[in-house]
């Protein structure tokens, strides 16, 4: 998995006013993790998190990209935001 196709699909899914997708995994190299998959940081600013708790719009970008491990993806850091909170 890459970057711009997380980006792809959150795109997709949450029509987010701002998205930025970070690959992280070079900081990770040689952590047993990084035979699993990608470290990856997601900075998403959207009208859909308006009113939800940390936990429900994590769940909401976990959702729209469905099963990570199986698209390479080890660690997702998630910073989302709904458009009052940027």
């Amino acid at each position: 998995m890459s970057a711009s196709l997380i980006a792809e699909r959150l795109r997709a899914a949450l029509a987010p006013l701002a998205l930025e997708v970070q690959d992280d995994s070079h900081l990770h190299a040689g952590h047993a993790g990084a035979r699993e998959g990608g470290h990856y940081t997601v900075r998403i600013t959207g009208e859909c998190f308006t009113g939800l708790s940390r936990l429900a719009r994590h769940r909401l970008v976990y959702d729209s990209l469905g099963p990570l491990t199986a698209l390479g993806v080890h660690a997702l850091a998630i910073e989302a935001r709904s458009p009052d909170e940027s």
